[in-house]
């Protein structure tokens, strides 16, 4: 299994390296280890955490971002290689040297896919998205009429509606929105890999402003494919109602998956992670002047019925 999120939830957990694998112990008794190829990021949210320097030296080889996760669980530090692209200081200067009006055409590129994939993710469920797809047509360079906000305002009533009919997106908020920002952090780390794979600075973003932020580009990146969390969010949801239980192991689990949810693209069936991969190479080559469109993925490859409805 490729792309495999590796996350530390438990206290007390231990990361070292053992002949080639990540191996995870508590008071020296071994709990598991997973083959360093198959890691796409290792995600840390649990106190008293430690990890050794081999193995922090070899993710950096592969790669493989280490997200470290404050006490409200979303991610407050990231650790990532310095010296992971052959072409990294290129890219790196192209990006940084980017001209506004490219920058906003690729927000605009990135914003027309989001509400494309809103309107896909409505209509896979039952629900009215016309509107959406007509917005999604009518986005301008750098989203001047803020279509995603208003796309956001139609779109979270909709998909949510039957699961919680007084829902409303806040990234503060427990239940439902918990388990969305749970689905976040992992795309987010997904993302971040691939930036990092591409010889790109996360912290450059074409659109999200600093406040610090050190993953920038990643929230600028995984717009287009949050549908897909909200998807996987509400489908879960939708099979337990009765009894909504805490964001356990088996539902962190399920919404992990997303990263290996197969979109349509013009190279085939692919993985999130996968399309993450080309999007963010697509935009290197942009950089470089040696491409002018995103490589963005065109939808579901199959819609399993999931909701319940």
């Amino acid at each position: 299994m490729q792309n495999r999120i590796v996350e530390i939830a438990s206290d007390d957990i231990h990361l070292s390296l053992l002949r080639g694998f990540l191996k995870l112990s508590r008071d020296g008794e071994e709990l598991g280890r997973v083959g360093f190829p198959d890691i796409g990021a290792v995600i840390i949210r649990g106190y008293g955490a430690s990890v050794s320097l081999n193995v922090a030296a070899r993710l950096a080889e592969e790669n493989i971002p280490i997200i470290l996760c404050g006490t409200d669980q979303a991610p407050a530090s990231v650790i990532w290689p310095i010296d992971g692209h052959h072409a990294q200081g290129r890219i790196m200067e192209a990006q940084s040297a980017l001209s506004r009006p490219k920058q906003k055409r690729v927000w605009q590129a990135l914003i027309r896919a989001k509400i494309l994939a809103q309107a896909d993710v409505l209509e896979a469920e039952g629900k009215p998205a016309t509107d959406l797809y007509q917005m999604a047509r009518g986005v301008r360079s750098g989203d001047p009429d803020n279509y995603e906000a208003q796309a956001a305002r139609k779109y979270w009533p909709r998909i949510m509606a039957d699961v919680d009919e007084h829902f409303k997106r806040d990234s503060a908020s427990a239940g439902l929105n918990g388990w969305l920002n749970y689905g976040y952090a992992v795309l987010r780390a997904g993302a971040a890999r691939s930036i990092l794979s591409a010889g790109l600075h996360p912290s450059l973003s074409v659109h999200h402003e600093s406040r610090g932020e050190a993953l920038r580009l990643a929230s600028d990146i995984m717009e287009p494919f949050r549908p897909w969390v909200d998807l996987t969010v509400r489908r879960l949801a939708l099979r337990q109602m009765e009894d909504l239980p805490d964001l356990n192991r088996d539902n962190k689990a399920a919404i992990i998956e997303v990263l290996n949810l197969d979109l349509e693209t013009a190279h085939g069936a692919s993985p999130v992670q996968t399309c993450l991969n080309r999007l963010c190479q697509s935009f290197a080559r942009i950089c470089l002047g040696e491409q002018s469109k995103l490589d963005l993925p065109d939808g579901l490859v199959f819609n399993p019925t999931g909701g319940g409805e």
